[in-house]
């Protein structure tokens, strides 16, 4: 760096979509420079998937891949037309790291271990002659006449070259150097940054029991969530109660439309205990299992019927004495307890924080970058990879993919 501070390519942040990009436009033959303000590369990746790395997801339809993303995926069709998840799994495969796909298309390593493939990474890099710079803080990005000019570091030190790609992440999981930087520096230089929110985030909920039931986890709940009477769309998926409410893959998958939701007024959560059966089917239930438990207490009855942490917050709503024998539970009560076990209410209040969010919704203006290349609209030598952009899937290896795309397109096209 003393003697030669200026490069074909410049990538500001050393995440997945960074990584990716460097190591395209290293593979360019290009004196390619990666960024990265904390000590190593992939604080963020070996994260994820519970540190077992969740890939990608095995949806190799790049118009069905899209659709994840919401109404604007459309604009990664020409990425994953390059390098979808198809190609991703290849490059692992011939690489030596052996990938096996588990539930709902979700692709992890088969040693579960993420720093297997930061570690793959990280030889292709050196093999590439990119050169990673570490604990490298971008101070400041200068730019004139619509073109970036240089980059000082926080030591002062001042780089240049003749394209940057900016792949800094969002605000999720600050502790691993995901601060918002990149957010202020596009900004700056004229992009327009959609409002940001926590994404795929844990649920708050107004109700005190949920603390008796913390730790209980459901794999298949049915869920419909209600805007005052009118239900406005269901899930089915894995969810865990918590100290402070809801949290789990369905949970997060919902959490923006929840708060979509919460902003225009009340929400409601509403847990299908019993999807397959209606309240009638039910009920016959109830009454044949309480004939066979005339002596016993309502709650020692219920325990051979429901998770045993959950029957504290069904007896609470349902209003009825766990004490009471069931050959004294009266037809009103019986059937209070029917309704809660159909529709089990619950009543989001908001989220956890940016800390505890997988992603950060928001992001760079999806009108001001080109689909095909990633380049800014409005700062010719300036590039987008990753998180930064405005852009976001559920939880299953698509907000990982989307990574490997649009770095892998954005370094390409900034050689």
């Amino acid at each position: 760096m003393e003697q030669n501070n200026n490069f074909d390519v410049i990538v500001i942040g050393g995440g997945p979509a960074g990584i990716m990009a460097a190591i395209k436009a290293g593979q360019l033959k290009k004196r390619v420079a990666l960024l990265e303000k904390n000590a190593t590369l992939g604080n963020k990746l070996l994260l994820t998937g519970g540190k077992r790395c969740n890939i990608t997801n095995i949806s190799f339809l790049e118009k069905e891949l899209a659709m994840q993303y919401g109404k604007e995926g459309l604009f990664l069709l020409h990425a994953f037309s390059i390098f979808g998840p198809k190609e991703m799994i290849e490059f692992l495969n011939k690489n030596g790291i052996k990938t096996e796909i588990e539930k709902q298309g979700r692709v992890f390593p088969k040693s579960n271990k993420a720093n297997d493939i930061l570690k793959l990474f990280i030889y292709f890099l050196r093999n590439n002659n990119v050169t990673v710079i570490n604990k490298a803080h971008v101070k400041d990005i200068k730019f004139k006449n619509k073109l970036i000019t240089e980059i000082i570091l926080s030591n002062e030190k001042k780089l240049t070259a003749k394209n940057y790609i900016l792949s800094t992440g969002g605000m999720s999981y600050s502790f691993t150097g995901s601060t918002g930087d990149g957010y202020k520096f596009a900004e700056k230089m004229g992009h327009k940054i959609e409002p940001l929110k926590p994404g795929l985030v844990p649920i708050t909920i107004k109700e005190e029991w949920v603390k008796k039931i913390q730790g209980l986890s459901l794999s298949d709940a049915k869920l419909d969530i209600y805007a005052g009477t009118k239900k406005q769309f269901s899930i089915t998926g894995a969810i865990i109660f918590t100290h402070f409410g809801l949290s789990g893959p369905a949970i997060l998958n919902i959490s923006q439309k929840v708060g979509d939701l919460l902003e225009k007024g009340k929400a409601t959560i509403v847990l299908d205990l019993n999807p397959d059966k209606n309240l009638q089917e039910i009920d016959i239930i109830l009454q044949n299992y309480f004939l066979q438990n005339t002596n016993k207490t309502l709650k020692n009855c219920l325990a051979n019927l429901l998770p045993p942490k959950l029957i504290p917050a069904i007896l609470e709503l349902s209003n009825v004495n766990p004490s009471k024998k069931v050959n004294e539970i009266t037809k009103e009560e019986r059937l209070k307890l029917v309704k809660v076990l159909k529709k089990f209410e619950m009543t989001p209040t908001g989220f956890l924080s940016f800390n505890e969010a997988m992603i950060t919704l928001g992001g760079i203006s999806l009108k001001e970058i080109d689909a095909k290349t990633m380049r800014s609209k409005i700062i010719k030598n300036l590039f987008f990879a990753g998180e930064i952009i405005n852009l976001h899937g559920p939880t299953g290896g698509y907000n990982l993919q989307q990574c490997w795309s649009t770095g892998n397109l954005a370094g390409k096209n900034a050689i």
